[in-house]
């Protein structure tokens, strides 16, 4: 069951703490443009399917990656898309918009998605895993 767009674009500035609806819009674009580029097949697809439309075009149309970005340059490559961020701001935008994914995602989704991720991934959607 997909989230409507009103409740997805609730839950991301509450949990980014945004000042307007606009800032949660251009976090939600630009980290789903990247994960898109790092999850492949039915998990991509699944994670598409519950997210509102808007968004789930924009996680099956991804930003093109060469190669998988770890954690720390997934950080460092959102923070050159948002205009005036830092890696610091970068991370909350990613923590806000991945832990409303994960929220809709659900338990055995993200755990699948972390499976076809870079490790320390866990961590940016909230779900640390045991090391």
């Amino acid at each position: 069951m997909s989230m409507r767009g009103e409740a997805f674009l609730d839950h991301v500035p509450e949990r980014g703490e945004y000042r307007t609806r606009e800032e949660a819009e251009r976090a939600a674009r630009v980290v789903l443009a990247l994960l898109g580029a790092h999850l492949v097949g039915t998990v991509r697809a699944e994670f598409a399917a519950r997210l509102p439309e808007t968004y789930a075009l924009i996680l099956l149309n991804p930003l093109q990656a060469a190669e998988p970005l770890s954690p720390e340059r997934f950080v460092r490559a959102t923070a050159a898309w948002i205009e005036g961020a830092t890696e610091t701001t970068a991370l909350w935008d990613i923590g806000a918009v991945l832990s409303t994914v994960a929220a809709a995602a659900g338990d055995v989704l993200v755990r699948e998605a972390l499976l076809q991720l870079p490790p320390g991934y866990d961590l940016l959607f909230g779900y640390p895993q045991p090391t």
